[in-house]
């Protein structure tokens, strides 16, 4: 699904190597979206942003943000404006942190930190650029979720990381009935284990393979089934899709 360097994406963390953020700005770059990258490593964003122009040939602006903090936030949106790129046509909330750490071991201040990289982020980074796609009349807003907020963990994340991705589709809902007149579509992507080098560094082989083993197409999902959902639910063609959580796990969950 073709689109243009009329308008760019803005995609938060793309700052891993072999993750779902960094994957997805290479995809919409060859699709031909210029592409705004955003993580807490700006050195890692700034990198990819040249690798994406020297590779595609699109405009693209690597920053830093802290998607927990507003002041960083609109920071960095500025600092999108100020990169000289076409007018903002999709935002993707992709940054997310997650936690193995059982209830009654959890603290408030983890619970916090959770919920506002996962939740307190995506509300703050929607909110700061749909000025942007309003303005232009086009938008596409895709959220991070995960099966886990669906089936009540049993993935990875526990209780924390199951409410917080639980918000984030309570948010596409009521977001998606509030922005309907407008024409901008706000969707939830639930995705269930995904073959990245964050997952694979904080789980076990045991787990790993009893996830496998109760998936009925037996595997996780890679980072291109990812990106391709992405790259549709942004596209001129899923424009009558809205308020919709994208299920993309293998089966793993029924519903």
């Amino acid at each position: 699904m073709p689109s243009s360097t009329q308008r760019t994406v803005v995609i938060t963390g793309v700052g891993a190597e072999r993750g779902i953020g960094r994957a997805t700005a290479h995809r919409f770059a060859r699709d031909g979206w210029a592409v705004a990258g955003l993580d807490l490593d700006g050195d890692a964003s700034a990198k990819l942003a040249a690798e994406l122009t020297e590779q595609y040939g699109v405009p693209a602006y690597g920053g830093a943000v802290n998607v927990a903090d507003e002041a960083s936030v609109l920071a960095a949106r500025d600092a999108v404006h100020s990169a000289d790129l076409p007018t903002v046509g999709a935002v993707l909330n992709i940054a997310g942190i997650t936690s193995p750490v059982p209830f009654l071991e959890t603290t408030l201040d983890l619970w916090n930190k959770i919920f506002a990289v996962n939740a307190t982020g995506t509300y703050l980074v929607t909110k700061a650029f749909l000025p942007d796609m309003i303005d232009g009349g086009y938008g596409r807003i895709v959220n991070m979720s995960s099966v886990s907020a669906q089936q009540g963990g049993g993935v990875f994340g526990k209780t924390p990381y199951s409410s917080a991705k639980a918000a984030v589709i309570g948010f596409t809902r009521s977001l998606a009935r509030e922005l309907g007149p407008t024409g901008i579509t706000v969707n939830a992507i639930a995705a269930g284990a995904v073959d990245t080098d964050i997952r694979s560094a904080g789980t076990t082989p045991e787990l790993e393979a009893s996830i496998v083993a109760g998936t009925p197409l037996g595997r996780q999902a890679s980072v291109d089934d990812v990106t391709a959902l992405f790259a549709f639910l942004a596209s001129e063609e899923a424009g009558y899709i809205t308020a919709t959580t994208q299920n993309l796990n293998g089966g793993s969950y029924i519903a």
